[in-house]
């Protein structure tokens, strides 16, 4: 129960490897649906289909033989609305509660679900429960164009769609700002200007709980996501430091990325991370790059290019929108050094990327003649 009349329904998925396909969730995640119990009954989105059984036993139990009377729809990707038909057929007059756009995303998922008794809202408009009024915020592309969030006035509740979302099942223990962190920068991140918006229509309202689709519901200090969240959406710093990331051919490179870490913490880096893109979690090193306002990037150079993990990650990061960074660049090239090259084409599609000098270049093994440039590098990023 989260207050008197909202009670909580999701269920933990801990048998999923990988999140979209992708990201790999070792605590699992939660797949978060609630209940407004009121003179009418309101149910806040479902789950996916993967938990459909103890999912439906979960909102049986809660409603104790009564029947709802409205489901709210605030996104349709499938880890939240995959089970919509599945309570639509149990309870055939309920009425779904969705935008102009996202009863036509809906039946890509039910072709023939019917949503002629649907209810379309737009922004600011308001669903009367009795005691309870609930008023839908518009928030397309946070981080899909039919995405809504609800506020109950009554008990002040932002039911927040994917916003403040983590990774983990509710029973794991853990920081929440490590893989909230990961979870916004790796599906959310691309989108900073329109969560921007969203939050700058939430700071209008009177919120004391936040209820996200993933992750815990938020009910003490707030400002400290709302910050957080401010801070990734502008693409702003969290952290000083400085996060090293290397592709390695030999271990050469790596040797210098190393040794630059060591040559930064010596000088008084207060932190530096260093990770290597072929071997660590991606979606990790995604989350670093946007941590900290300074990043170096240690490649070999390869079939004249660069490394393809160091692409990979690079391209992953402009997708992401990755901006308003200060960046260092080693390369490594025996004998056509050209990792440099591709790594600065590639940052010259990204927003006020500043490039330090000096681009530092190397030859097969880390030399003694290498350290100057290495150590004017530091001294660059320190600035």
């Amino acid at each position: 129960m989260i207050t008197k009349d909202i009670h909580y329904i999701g269920v933990d998925d801990k048998t999923l490897d990988l999140f979209e396909g992708q990201y790999p969730i070792p605590n699992g995640v939660s797949y978060n649906s609630y209940v407004i119990m009121d003179e009418k009954i309101a149910v806040m989105d479902t789950v996916d289909h993967r938990m459909l059984a103890p999912y439906l036993e979960n909102l049986k139990a809660c409603l104790n033989g009564k029947t709802p009377d409205y489901l709210v729809v605030s996104h349709v990707e499938p880890d939240h609305a995959s089970c919509i038909k599945a309570v639509v057929d149990l309870y055939p007059n309920i009425q779904l509660v969705g935008n102009a756009k996202t009863f036509p995303m809906l039946l890509q998922y039910f072709e023939g679900l019917d949503i002629s008794n649907a209810i379309t809202v737009k922004e600011g408009d308001t669903l009367c429960l009795g005691r309870h009024t609930l008023t839908f915020v518009m928030a397309p592309m946070v981080h899909w164009p039919e995405v809504m969030v609800t506020y109950d006035s009554c008990d002040k509740v932002l039911f927040s769609a994917d916003g403040f979302g983590k990774f983990g099942a509710l029973d794991v223990e853990e920081d929440w700002a490590c893989e909230a962190r990961r979870y916004y920068f790796n599906i959310v991140g691309k989108y900073g200007a329109q969560v921007q918006a969203l939050l700058k229509k939430a700071a209008n309202l009177d919120i004391q709980i936040i209820c996200p689709l993933h992750g815990p519901i938020l009910k003490e200090n707030l400002g400290y996501y709302l910050n957080l969240y401010d801070i990734w959406s502008s693409y702003r710093p969290e952290s000083e430091g400085v996060f090293i990331a290397y592709a390695s051919l030999h271990g050469n490179t790596a040797g210098a990325a190393n040794k630059l870490a060591g040559i930064l913490k010596e000088n008084g880096c207060p932190k530096v991370a260093v990770s290597d893109l072929a071997r660590e979690e991606f979606s990790e090193c995604i989350e670093d790059a946007f941590k900290y306002g300074k990043i170096v990037l240690a490649a070999s150079s390869y079939d004249g290019g660069v490394m393809p993990f160091m692409e990979k990650f690079l391209h992953h990061l402009r997708a992401k929108n990755y901006q308003k960074r200060t960046v260092g660049l080693i390369e490594n090239g025996s004998w056509a050094p050209s990792a440099n090259k591709v790594m600065k084409e590639i940052l010259s599609g990204m927003k006020e990327i500043q490039i330090v000098e000096p681009c530092v270049t190397i030859r097969g093994a880390l030399k003694q003649s290498d350290m100057p440039a290495l150590q004017d590098l530091a001294q660059s990023l320190l600035k």
